[in-house]
C-alpha cells in the first residue's frame, strides 16, 4: 500500500511519498514552452513539480 500526503499551509509544502530522488533545477525555455530536464531513467515515473517564488 502506498502512502501520500502532501500539505500545503501558509505558503509551505509537506510532502511524504515513496521517493527515489529528488532534484532542484531551473526550468529553461523549449520554443513557445518551458521544461525540466531530468535522467531519461526516470522515464515514465510519477513525479510532483513545485513552482516556487523567487
Amino acid at each position: 500500500m502506498h502512502y501520500r500526503e502532501v500539505i500545503i499551509d501558509n505558503e509551505h509544502i509537506t510532502l511524504k511519498d515513496e521517493v527515489e530522488t529528488f532534484f532542484q533545477k531551473k526550468v529553461t525555455e523549449f520554443s513557445t514552452l518551458a521544461k525540466l530536464d531530468v535522467p531519461k531513467k526516470y522515464m515514465g515515473k510519477r513525479a510532483y513539480v513545485v513552482i516556487l517564488k523567487d
